[in-house]
């Protein structure tokens, strides 16, 4: 039975998108995830739905409890991962409110718990990462972003820097040297251990803004990533709705 975990990065964690809804305050080898989890359906598929940055947006991107989050998905039975995220481009052609639907990542991160297995007591486990995104999944919410008309690209790497600061310039262009095209704070780190427990995961990344890599425009800014998602949310939430009843 189909089992759809979202995690909801900022303004996507709205529990109103379900039916029959109800939260679940968990616990985990790991503490407590970010948020309650709401536990409803989506055109009578079973969602569960996590709050990335909490209800408040309360933690930092180094301060969620990832490994939390996907205990918690996994001991729900989710059988697939859904995850939105905001983030800047590196690319000219990845315009303000374009969708990219991730396939590749680079991990810049340096204060992240990235694995389930610290111990290797009970035998030595080496995650493959080679593709660390569901091609299955990731063709259906390109395949819905086309359908609905909304600007996609099928594929995209993604930088996952520690933050919360920005880029420097410097590093926003080594970045763009080293092939990345999207940037956030969050997709790596999360994307290891959705690979750990063996559940299918993939990224509707919506790009808000162009970091500071390009010099005829302003560097990114907090206030300016919320007012450019803001205005695209609704059509990131029709994405996912119409995706998961899709999933198969």
């Amino acid at each position: 039975m189909i089992k759809v975990g979202i995690i909801g990065g900022s303004g996507l964690d709205d529990p109103g998108v379900l039916d029959d809804v109800m939260e679940l305050d968990v616990d985990t080898p790991y503490g407590k995830p970010s948020s309650a989890l709401s536990i409803g359906k989506i055109d009578n598929i079973d969602v569960v739905l996590l709050s990335r940055h909490g209800k408040r947006h309360q933690y930092s991107p180094t301060g969620v409890n990832y490994r939390a989050n996907i205990h918690a998905l996994k001991d729900q039975g989710v059988t697939h991962i859904i995850a939105t995220s905001a983030c800047g481009s590196l690319r000219m052609e990845i315009e303000r409110g374009h969708f990219v639907i991730i396939d590749q990542f680079i991990d810049f991160t340096k204060h992240r718990k990235t694995t389930f297995h610290e111990s290797f007591k009970n035998g030595a486990v080496h995650t493959p990462m080679a593709e660390p995104f569901d091609a299955g999944l990731r063709k259906l919410l390109f395949e819905t972003s086309r359908e609905l008309g909304f600007a996609a690209h099928d594929r995209g790497t993604m930088i996952t820097i520690e933050g919360p600061r920005f880029s420097t310039k410097a590093e926003s262009k080594m970045f763009r040297m080293w092939g990345a095209d999207v940037i956030n704070m969050s997709i790596a780190t999360e994307t290891c251990l959705a690979n750990e427990v063996a559940i299918p995961y993939a990224v509707v990344a919506m790009s808000t803004d162009y970091d500071c890599w390009k010099e005829d425009e302003e560097p990114v800014s907090w206030e300016e990533i919320e007012r450019v998602f803001a205005g695209n949310a609704e059509n990131v939430k029709n994405l996912m709705l119409t995706a998961i009843t899709k999933i198969k």
